[in-house]
């Protein structure tokens, strides 16, 4: 009941940061991180309406997705990938959120040629001067989304990012809006959509929407303090 109680607010949070920036709470989805999640928290999750999930570790998925197999959810990779994982990651994802450097992108192809699977992808940017961060830097973003475009087997959709974690949400607002700056740029430079950027967690998700988010991750807001 918890789970669904938060779920509840969250949507509404939705909705009035989408009336504060003249959006549509319709182009806004709330994707549930699940990391460290039971299955039954996960099923909790969905029932409540949530249709996104994502995880972090390859590891925890290979033994998370095949028992939730009859959910009809999507799931995203919001997690570093290392290549040699990418073979296990093809076969259990949707979206892969965290492309971010050529070498992944050729391994992601090669796996994704031999199932003869199209992977949606966004480019994960790096904003943050933090060595914990992944991503590439704004200044390699337009040479890497040409590469990921040039693939068959690959679908760019738009971009992601992790700011650093700031007690007051509004010091995160400068990240959110350079990513947006950023995905419009680059849709004129491409000149293709790009309609997705996932930006935004639990306590900053308010203003990531405020400044164009369309997959906010949340996993605190929803399942309560994570558990290790």
């Amino acid at each position: 009941m918890e789970i669904a109680r938060n779920v509840e607010e969250i949507k509404k949070k939705v909705v009035e940061a989408c009336g504060r920036a003249g959006r549509d709470p319709q182009e806004v989805k709330v994707l549930a991180a699940s990391k460290t999640r039971t299955p039954s928290e996960i099923r909790e999750a969905f029932k409540a309406g949530v249709e996104l999930f994502g995880e972090n570790r390859v590891q925890e998925a290979r033994d998370k997705i095949p028992a939730l197999k009859e959910l009809p959810v999507e799931w995203h990779l919001i997690g570093h990938l290392q290549t040699n994982k990418v073979k296990y990651a093809v076969k259990l994802f949707d979206v892969i959120e965290t492309v971010d450097r050529k070498k992944l992108v050729d391994e992601l192809e090669k796996r994704l040629s031999q199932l003869g699977k199209v992977m949606r992808v966004f480019i994960e940017v790096k904003l943050s001067p933090e060595e914990t961060k992944h991503g590439c830097s704004p200044e390699e973003v337009e040479s890497l989304a040409r590469y990921v475009l040039a693939k068959e087997h690959l679908k760019l959709e738009g971009l992601m990012t992790v700011p650093p974690y700031l007690e007051n949400p509004e010091d995160v607002r400068p990240y959110f809006r350079k990513l947006r700056e950023i995905r419009d740029s680059l849709q004129d430079k491409l000149g293709i959509p790009l309609p997705h950027l996932s930006m935004g967690m639990s306590h900053d998700f308010e203003v990531a929407i405020e400044e164009g988010a369309t997959i906010v991750r949340i996993g605190t807001a929803i399942f309560g303090e994570r558990r290790y």
